[in-house]
């Protein structure tokens, strides 16, 4: 059970800084949606989907592929170097070729040309620590990762009540005080970025250390070697951020003229109830990968990743299960505007489209450690074309609920891909029996509540009880183990 308890304890401490940092965006969300403007709100969300667009371009897929070769080869120093290195090559060739273009995507976006550059200079500096975090994971070292991530999210959050809160509430009191002319009222979500911009230069000085050992020597061999691994990564990425956050881009596009920005700020607003479960699938994700890598030598490697696919379904049912109960307390909470709330009727499939990528996160095992990336490039390929198509189908028929079964359907299509192919390929013994038990009635009850019997708690609660019992019946004996293994000294 040692692995267990390594795997565990690794995933507790990257959930500390996964939980953290949503906790944090979580608790200023509400503000956000108090100090901007509807149409300012809907700006912010349709920006943020880009930036994940760009992301995934600017880094390559080499997270990935740095997780496989630092595993695979002997002199991980040449794979620190050859990583980094690209990055940084990557990075300035972007910062050439998008200033060029730098005019038209400000008519884009319609915000000042200064909150463009914060959004392309917020894009280079994460580019520069996806791998030094990547280094801090291998090396398995989650309380530095974990102290930085945080660090990050406490310096862009305080900036941001600072620059949005505090110092108009002090011009308020003072209007005639000399920093007056110095502030603009009207430049609100430049001042989100520009906060944003802060916390990430600071976070790179943290990881500078890693820039200072680097030794400029580039092995184009192993450099290869790794683009053949990380592209179709990165296709696959870019794949899966159409299939995550391109509703938002979609919505902009075909809702009706006088409902886009109420309709936007809304549905990006209760997407965001979905939090819970984002941060456990990010969490464990985080402690699952180099898990994954790390482990594929072992003899009982599809053993120890069918028990694991098992464990995650079980808990991540109950995560849905419960979310959905306790949604529309969290919507008093998390959303003030009560005008945003006729978006929540998305809740249960934007949680439900989360743990399905989550399930697919685990059944990726086999092309990663297989080196067939371009199998997972694919299978994200199918996952968006079904979102252009079903997006264009069912928000001009359903709206905002069309968006959010459009996700649901791409990540179930991927998950049921992967896993046929999957097993045919590298074949895993996963308990299926279980898996189907768990992950249908969790659904057949979060839906049938959501839909039917929505603020009956008494009705809620009891599914939720029925659930756990449920599960500790089934495995009771396990659960036992892993618990005596975990808190052993």
């Amino acid at each position: 059970m040692s692995i267990y308890k390594k795997l565990f304890g690794q995933t507790i401490i990257y959930g500390i800084a996964t939980v953290v940092p949503k906790m944090i965006g979580f608790i200023m969300a509400p503000y956000h949606i108090n100090w901007l403007p509807k149409d300012a709100y809907a700006d912010y969300t349709l920006i943020f989907s880009w930036m994940m667009f760009f992301n995934v371009i600017l880094s390559f897929g080499m997270e990935t592929a740095f997780f496989r070769f630092y595993n695979k080869k002997e002199n991980k120093n040449e794979v620190i170097n050859n990583t980094i290195l690209f990055l940084m090559a990557v990075c300035g060739i972007f910062l050439g070729g998008i200033y060029l273009f730098k005019e038209y995507v400000d008519l884009y976006f319609g915000i000042p040309p200064i909150v463009v550059s914060y959004l392309i200079w917020i894009l280079v500096l994460d580019t520069l620590v996806v791998i030094p975090f990547a280094i801090l994971r291998a090396q398995q070292r989650p309380i530095k990762y974990s102290f930085i991530k945080i660090t990050n999210v406490f310096i862009n959050a305080g900036l941001t009540v600072i620059l949005l809160y505090s110092i108009p509430n002090f011009l308020t009191q003072n209007p005639t005080n000399e920093f007056a002319k110095y502030y603009n009222s009207d430049f609100k979500v430049g001042y989100l970025f520009l906060s944003n911009l802060v916390a990430s230069g600071v976070t790179l000085i943290l990881l500078s250390n890693h820039y200072l050992k680097l030794k400029f020597k580039f092995n184009k061999s192993l450099w290869k070697e790794m683009i053949i691994y990380s592209f179709p990564v990165m296709i696959g990425g870019l794949a899966f951020v159409i299939n995550e956050t391109f509703d938002k881009v979609f919505l902009k596009e075909l809702l009706p003229e006088n409902f886009k920005d109420l309709g936007l700020a809304s549905y990006g607003a209760i997407y965001k109830i979905g939090v819970f479960m984002v941060l456990f699938r990010t969490a464990y994700s985080m402690g699952i990968e180099p898990f994954f890598f790390s482990y594929a030598k072992n003899d009982d490697a599809p053993i120890k990743y069918a028990t694991v696919t098992k464990y995650f379904v079980i808990f991540g049912s109950l995560a849905m299960l419960t979310i959905v109960i306790l949604a529309d307390v969290i919507k008093i909470i998390y959303i003030p505007q009560k005008d945003y709330w006729f978006a929540m009727e998305i809740v249960p499939y934007v949680i439900l489209a989360n743990l399905m990528l989550g399930i697919y996160t685990n059944l990726s095992v086999w092309y990663k450690i297989q080196d067939k990336t371009k199998i997972g490039a694919y299978i994200s390929i199918i996952g968006a074309i079904v979102t252009v198509v079903l997006n264009f189908i069912l928000i001009p028929t359903i709206g905002l609920t069309g968006a959010a079964i459009t996700t649901l359907i791409a990540y179930a299509s991927m998950m049921l891909i992967s896993y046929i192919i999957g097993q045919k390929s590298y074949p895993i013994p996963y308990d299926k029996k279980a898996i189907g038990l768990y992950l249908g009635t969790s659904i057949v009850f979060a839906f049938t509540y959501f839909y039917k019997f929505r603020d009956n708690y008494f009705i809620g609660i009891t599914f939720l009880l029925i659930f756990v019992a449920m599960i500790y019946y089934n495995e009771k004996v396990m659960i036992q183990r892993m618990l005596k293994s975990v808190l052993k000294k």
